[in-house]
């Protein structure tokens, strides 16, 4: 009995070593990740400076934006790799190489996510801002570890301060449980002030994403050659070179002409133009025949396919929470990984709901950058400072740790949310559920079906030539046949 009690134990611990040592590999695979893109986007001033005390802090608000980055990459990635895990255990259920994935693996990695969001939101980001920005209190010796406790003061200063509207608002909204609760700051304020940061991510998901689904369609053109139907591109290649021509002689002359000199500026905003132009026509004159004339519309069909199964499985999720209570999220202790596919179609269905939530993420991030409100947060590659960059770790990371709940609350996958991200207060309101999502199948189909008509028209009548036509001339005066007519004569 003994010796049988002593194998449990030792089992027990090669498991939690075995996933320990699984956590690090993948975070720190992250690490480096997070480390090269952000090293590709920092301003290199800031980091060789003549004064080594600021280059050292510079370096150690870099680290900390590393981690708070990696952890948010994590969290996009646990509905994908906890799906994912479960259709290979349900399609290799007795094999040996797969025992190392399994429920108490994913659980902890749930938790260590959850922990580390946490630390970074509350603890590190702002931090990491107090050090870049700190000089010292007055009269203390200057050097880092004087930054240090003037950032470890303020941390304290503004942390009291979080904490005590924290607790003015579950007094207002909870008076019981805040008066019992006083002291229990681990077990109720610090997972009330997550639920409610949570709540804020999950909202700025929904302001986003339909957002950022309207704009996919747009970045995605601009990455990609269009087709023209009835263009010459090797003509039009030749006129944009002859115009970048003339107005390069122009801008070499303009030291002996004074009124040149007055439109300096705006002959250089004309010559980029015509430059970027000239770039893009050479693009599109190298790109094939497949690739110029059936890789956008293909990219475009793509968008469009995953775009409108994601407001499907909305309206779908809408139906389901009107007649069934499963149907609301909720929290699980155990996942059961490789007891029963959680999608209807299988692993072709999981694959599907892995899909939808990295475009979902890819969208909202879209969004979030291209809003009127944001735009300036955008990182440019070697121009972006140090305090840009923690602002965007930090929005990264709200976006990133409400994913999961936001793809449960749509109904996008049905795994059920795990550890502490199940015990939001908000999860188990039947009323915010639903609103959320009627108000994300509204808002996406309405940006979806003013994008495509507007998009469709306005690529119809570049491919037709009706661009070129002068303003005075009515293109919907333009008879169709005729149309027809010119376009064929041109392609023969």
């Amino acid at each position: 009995m003994e010796t049988e009690d002593v194998s449990v134990r030792e089992q027990l611990f090669h498991n939690r070593v075995r996933e320990t040592i699984i956590c690090v590999l993948l975070f720190a695979c992250l690490y480096m990740v997070s480390y090269l893109i952000l090293t590709h986007f920092k301003k290199a001033a800031e980091f060789v400076t003549d004064d080594s005390e600021d280059a050292t802090v510079n370096k150690i608000a870099l680290w900390l934006c590393t981690f708070t980055l990696s952890v948010a990459v994590c969290a996009v990635l646990l509905l994908p790799i906890s799906i994912l895990s479960n259709e290979v255990l349900l399609t290799f259920p007795h094999s040996y190489y797969m025992q190392w994935l399994n429920g108490s693996l994913i659980h902890g990695l749930w938790n260590l996510v959850f922990l580390f969001s946490n630390l970074s939101l509350v603890f590190l980001m702002p931090f990491a801002y107090f050090f870049t920005e700190s000089e010292g209190f007055a009269g203390s010796k200057k050097g880092v570890m004087a930054r240090v406790y003037e950032a470890v003061v303020l941390l304290l200063l503004l942390a009291l301060l979080v904490l005590g509207i924290v607790w003015v608002a579950s007094a207002l909204l909870h008076d019981n449980e805040a008066r019992k609760s006083l002291y229990d700051l681990w077990e109720y304020y610090l997972p009330y002030l997550y639920s409610g940061i949570s709540l804020f991510g999950v909202l700025l998901l929904l302001l986003c994403t339909p957002f950022g689904l309207s704009r996919m369609f747009s970045v995605t053109g601009s990455l990609l050659v269009k087709p023209r139907l009835l263009e010459d591109v090797d003509e039009t290649l030749n006129c944009a070179t002859f115009e970048e021509d003339a107005l390069s002689r122009k801008l070499k002359c303009s030291r002996t002409s004074c009124w040149v000199k007055l439109n300096l500026e705006a002959m250089k905003r004309e010559y980029q133009a015509v430059q970027s132009k000239r770039i893009a026509l050479e693009t599109r004159r190298k790109a094939s025949p497949w690739q110029r004339n059936l890789g956008y519309p293909l990219a475009m069909l793509v968008l469009l396919a995953l775009t409108v199964m994601c407001v499907l499985m909305v309206c779908f999720n809408v139906l389901e929470l009107l007649l069934d209570e499963t149907a609301m999220p909720r929290g699980m202790e155990d996942p059961h990984l490789g007891m029963a596919s959680f999608s209807m179609f299988g692993s072709l269905g999981a694959a599907v709901q892995v899909v939808l939530i990295l475009y979902l993420m890819v969208s909202s991030v879209v969004g979030f950058y291209s809003s009127p409100l944001f735009t300036g947060l955008l990182p440019r590659a070697q121009d972006t400072n140090l305090t840009q960059m923690i602002a965007n770790c930090v929005s990264l990371l709200i976006l990133s740790s409400a994913l999961p709940v936001f793809s449960r609350t749509l109904g996008i996958t049905r795994f059920d949310l795990l550890g502490d991200f199940g015990r939001y207060n908000w999860l188990g309101n039947f009323y915010i559920v639903f609103l959320y999502n009627m108000l994300f199948a509204g808002l996406t189909s309405a940006s979806l079906i003013k994008t495509v008509t507007w998009a469709v028209q306005r690529e119809l009548i570049r491919a037709f030539g009706l661009h070129k036509l002068p303003l005075t001339v009515s293109r919907s005066t333009v008879p169709f046949r005729l149309l027809l007519a010119s376009g064929l004569s041109k392609i023969q």
